[in-house]
């Protein structure tokens, strides 16, 4: 994969590092020190970055989720939009991709850094795919306790009108994009998506590179299908496919696997203490996530948030 702009990891760490402060273990807090908050301050001081992933696909980070753009001369295809305050610096990365206009998005799932640049890139001429859930979430207001947040309701144009109850497949500027939803994962409803050509699987937040995720149990998300996707998405790829995760570095199956695996035996480790009538404290205390906390807990979700999130989606 090469490097279109210089110093990515410097920025992308300094982004990193102050979403770890904004590190959210709930509780009574103030408006004012939501996360969502905090990332938006951050991400308005962040430079955006792009890397090509090989043909004619580039990622773009910095501006919360990851977004990659699959430039053809019909256009852009552009997964995830991320956050507004961005707007300006993700044009000129897409113009230094090409002048080729944005013809499609997908929302890979409703969080407002992945969907928050919806208005702008619909005014640019995107037609917005999501799914039902996703376009529920964006046409109400909807409260994440776990950020402390209350979101309002997109603007008709952020909205998707093309929406995928289970895959959907679009062929554009010489390329098969197929997009699925496998049911319930990290939230009510989220999209991968597949360029078979290309062979990159862009996963949203379903996967989380070398970071715990964040568990949506609040909006139909949970521990268990998270898991389940990810070895939907195992089964789908192979060695040689590039897996882009919604946050973190360009991928290998491999990685993905470790991933996966650790998912499970955190589950496994919180699940038998759980059903021991060990109280969410307690459990905390035990520190199950010891073993990961060092390869996984260096960004916003750290070892006792995402041992919460565990626990909450546990029945």
């Amino acid at each position: 994969m090469k490097l279109i702009t210089t110093q990515l990891r410097p920025q992308v760490m300094a982004v990193a590092l102050a979403l770890a402060a904004a590190s959210w273990m709930g509780g009574a807090h103030t408006a004012d020190t939501s996360p969502v908050i905090k990332i938006n301050e951050a991400t308005a001081k962040a430079d955006v970055k792009a890397e090509s992933l090989g043909g004619n696909f580039t990622m773009l980070s910095g501006s919360g989720g990851n977004i990659i753009v699959y430039n053809s001369p019909q256009g852009k295809f552009i997964v995830d939009s991320g956050i507004a305050v961005s707007k300006d610096k993700i044009v000129n990365a897409l113009h230094a991709i090409g002048a080729e206009p944005i013809k499609y998005l997908v929302n890979t799932h409703y969080h407002w850094d992945h969907t928050d640049g919806n208005v702008w890139m619909h005014q640019a001429g995107a037609t917005i795919i999501g799914t039902p859930q996703t376009l529920q979430h964006l046409s109400q207001s909807t409260r994440v306790d776990d950020w402390n947040y209350t979101f309002p309701p997109m603007p008709q144009g952020g909205r998707p009108t093309v929406l995928v109850k289970g895959s959907k497949r679009v062929n554009f500027g010489g390329e098969t994009f197929i997009i699925q939803n496998f049911g319930k994962g990290h939230t009510d409803g989220d999209l991968w998506v597949y360029a078979q050509k290309g062979n990159v699987l862009m996963l949203g937040d379903t996967y989380w590179n070398a970071y715990y995720p964040f568990l949506d149990n609040e909006h139909g998300g949970g521990i268990n299908t998270t898991i389940k996707w990810a070895d939907q998405a195992i089964a789908a790829s192979t060695d040689k496919t590039v897996i882009v995760p919604g946050h973190g570095a360009p991928a290998t199956q491999a990685e993905l696997v470790a991933w996966r695996d650790m998912l499970v035996d955190v589950r496994d480790h919180v699940a038998q203490l759980k059903q021991q009538g060990k109280s969410l404290e307690e459990i905390q205390a035990s520190t199950p996530t010891a073993a990961y906390d060092g390869k996984y807990g260096g960004f916003v979700i750290n070892g006792p948030f995402f041992v919460k999130l565990v626990y909450d989606g546990l029945q």
